[in-house]
């Protein structure tokens, strides 16, 4: 049987801002933060809004790879509350990290920032969102979290 190659359709684009990271802690081989988000907006095809303040990401350093863990709210533009889970990876090579750490903005294709985001909402005109799987492709950008979704098709 021959299934079809994945197709991806952009949703929309979410820029988060955060506060500084608080370090946690964990043990031996790993790190464990917290970072508070703080707002953001919300733009694309399929969805406008904004990301409302609170929640964050939880991250775990292992070696040179970073598991993230956030939970945040979006508001749409007529005013739908939106909870979304994303979980994904970071890791990225020594130069590009210290890159990162010194502020340079760095494009998604120099470093492996990827999530897998799940939506609930009981708001009828987003449920699409809750009932499909969706892609993110992140960066950092002056400051923010940038995450471009996409809907596997």
């Amino acid at each position: 049987m021959n299934l079809p190659d994945p197709r991806l359709a952009f949703a929309f684009e979410v820029r988060v801002g955060v506060a500084d990271s608080l370090h946690v802690g964990r043990g031996p081989g790993e790190v464990l933060m917290f970072t508070p988000i703080t707002g953001g907006t919300v733009s694309g095809p399929r969805l406008t809004g904004v990301v409302l303040p609170g929640g964050g990401d939880w991250s775990t350093t292992r070696g040179t790879t970073t598991e993230l863990d956030a939970r945040y709210l979006l508001r749409a533009a007529d005013g739908a509350v939106i909870d979304i889970v994303n979980r994904g990876f970071w890791r990225a090579d020594p130069d590009i990290e210290r890159r990162v750490d010194a502020g340079e903005d760095i494009g998604e294709t120099e470093y492996y920032y990827r999530t897998s985001p799940v939506f609930r909402t009981d708001a009828e005109q987003h449920r699409w969102l809750a009932e499909s799987v969706f892609v993110g492709l992140a960066r950092g950008e002056a400051g923010q979290v940038c995450i471009r979704f996409f809907e596997v098709l």
